[in-house]
């Protein structure tokens, strides 16, 4: 019934702009800490093109990473109802979406990406979305990186206040004026004939970051 009830274009207008500017009072209230500037520093700090991948249930709190970024951060978003909403909210936090799937068959977002890291932006995958298995990477994360050549930056964000909506992925929502952190990862590289390989370290990778995220919120 709730989804019924968010088909309505008032409705989700209306939902949409709670959402949205509820995250950014929330995210701007944090006061973020970052862990593994090194392994940031040539993206975050220089703009380097580069994959900044993780989990799904993380998204919400990603745009603190945005904020600390000199480059550009493009987000890939699938048209599915729930992306739509996701795309629609994350808009107005400084992240531009691109749309468009690395899995089921998604050869055209995978181009659209490749295209942009060709360019020289930095584009954001989190390879369990939009529907899971949660913590499980699509092929296309590991594709992407070895085609194109960039690294991918396992990342992920927590705060110490937060709520965890009952969803396949475990969301994490923050709650306002708490404490939060940034993790980052050592970088992968993947080579040219390495992807199906290169999956499971890059799943390693991306959990590791958000269970050490879990751990500085005291979770």
């Amino acid at each position: 019934m709730g989804k019924r009830f968010l088909q309505h274009p008032g409705v989700r207008k209306a939902a949409v702009w709670l959402l949205r500017r509820y995250l950014a009072l929330a995210l701007r209230s944090t006061r973020w800490r970052l862990i593994g500037a090194e392994h940031a520093a040539p993206f975050l700090g220089a703009g380097a093109p580069v994959i900044a991948a993780f989990w799904h249930e993380v998204l919400p709190l990603m745009p603190a990473l945005r904020w600390r970024s000199a480059g550009r951060l493009k987000v890939l978003i699938s048209r599915h109802r729930d992306g739509q909403i996701i795309a629609e909210v994350v808009r107005g936090l400084g992240i531009e979406v691109v749309h468009g799937s690395t899995a089921r068959g998604g050869a055209a977002g995978l181009r659209r990406l490749l295209a942009l890291l060709e360019a020289g932006e930095q584009v954001v995958i989190t390879p369990d979305g939009p529907r899971g298995p949660r913590r499980r990477a699509a092929p296309g994360v590991a594709q992407l990186a070895a085609l194109s050549g960039t690294e991918i930056l396992p990342c992920a964000a927590m705060t110490g206040w937060r709520i965890v909506i009952p969803s396949w992925d475990r969301m994490v929502l923050p709650l306002p004026f708490g404490r939060g952190v940034i993790v980052c990862g050592a970088t992968i590289r993947v080579p040219r004939d390495g992807a199906e390989a290169a999956l499971p370290g890059i799943e390693a990778a991306l959990t590791a970051a958000v269970e050490a995220a879990r751990r500085c919120c005291g979770a």
